[in-house]
């Protein structure tokens, strides 16, 4: 191996250079049972930042509209609890946010179930600290989703 190669698998990362040495992956999901592609399947990462987009400006609207009197320190902050209130209720009720049901997205138990209330006040707690939903594992399932053995999948 010369050094290009050195580098280049320090630059592409673990995960590439142990896929080098031939180690299976597999696709995302494929441990926890669900397929490779369509309904039923890991939700793709752009799909699950759009819908937080459109959850979180919905949220924001709702708190500067109603809350706020048109102070706009309040509206963030009282935005966040609107963003708890609006996630806990609709994911525990139906399974999705508004902005998951626009971009075909679904939560559910890693078991294909409906999630319970604790795990969904557990998920959407964490959801809100923001870190445990930017640290994710190999199935693309951030923190928050691990915990509440959650599942984001396409509907």
């Amino acid at each position: 191996m010369d050094n290009r190669q050195v580098i280049g698998s320090w630059l592409s990362g673990p995960r590439a250079a142990a896929e080098d040495m031939g180690v299976d992956f597999g696709y995302r999901g494929r441990r926890l049972g669900l397929p490779e592609s369509g309904p039923g399947s890991i939700a793709p990462l752009g799909r699950r930042f759009g819908a937080l987009f459109v959850d979180w400006g919905l949220c924001v609207l709702i708190a500067y509209g109603l809350f706020s009197g048109g102070d706009q320190q309040k509206a963030s902050n009282v935005a966040l609890v609107v963003f708890l209130v609006l996630s806990a209720l609709t994911v525990g009720t139906v399974g999705f946010t508004p902005g998951k049901r626009l971009f075909g997205l679904r939560v559910v138990a890693e078991n294909g179930e409906r999630l319970g209330v604790f795990r969904v006040v557990v998920r959407s707690v964490l959801l809100c600290l923001a870190i445990p939903a930017l640290v994710w594992d190999r199935d693309g399932r951030g923190l928050h989703d691990r915990l509440a053995r959650a599942v984001q999948v396409r509907i």
